[in-house]
């Protein structure tokens, strides 16, 4: 065999390689003014948006702070988006006697949100859940029960997640280890969001690997 045609096998035999990583953080913005590249999307969607702000991009600590003032809603990021892999980090700012913590990471929405699927982040630990279409009709899969350990940090605590979505499949590893899976993801593409849910919390080195 030539070496022209080792080098065509090597290559046709190959991975397709993954591009590089992507660092989604926006530009810095004061509280209630528009972030570039991302959209409030309320939750649910026919709820409408609640008028008091509570996104901002701080320049000082490189992350997006949410402080949970404005109502239930997704900060979706406004790029439409099929297989990738997703990193974030992200923390609770501590509140006395608070227990039931509750954001989410926002993984294969329709661009309104009525379809979704996300990462829960909270105290109880990390797991998927969403809606797929099932019978004619929504069908919402939680996997809480099936999450392997819990292996989310302290409020106040920097926690890494890490979502594979790649076909119907979904992979959530939190602090570097594999916590929950689902494949039959309905969705083939959609776009990623960041959960507002009534606690001040903070997502920081937001980066997106796309997949070829």
């Amino acid at each position: 065999m030539t070496i022209r045609c080792l080098l065509l096998s090597a290559l046709t035999l190959a991975p397709a390689m993954a591009a590089d990583w992507v660092d989604l953080l926006p530009p810095e913005t004061a509280l209630g003014q528009p972030i570039p590249g991302w959209t409030r999307i309320p939750i649910p969607a026919t709820a409408g948006l609640k008028p008091e702000p509570q996104w901002k991009v701080d320049a000082a600590t490189k992350s997006i702070i949410c402080t949970g003032k404005g109502g239930h809603e997704w900060l979706r990021y406004d790029k439409e988006l099929g297989d990738y892999v997703l990193q974030v980090e992200w923390k609770f700012a501590p509140k006395e006697g608070e227990t039931k913590y509750n954001s989410g990471i926002g993984l294969r929405l329709s661009p309104m949100g009525e379809l979704w699927w996300q990462a829960q982040t909270g105290l109880a630990g990390g797991w998927l859940f969403g809606t797929n279409f099932a019978d004619g009709a929504l069908k919402r899969v939680n996997l809480k029960d099936q999450m392997k350990e819990n292996r989310v940090k302290p409020a106040g605590e920097w926690n890494l997640y890490e979502m594979r979505v790649q076909g119907d499949k979904i992979t959530l590893s939190i602090n570097g280890g594999v916590v929950s899976e689902y494949t039959g993801v309905g969705l083939r593409r959609g776009y990623i969001g960041l959960e507002a849910e009534g606690y001040e919390i903070a997502f920081r080195n937001i980066k997106l690997q796309p997949l070829n």
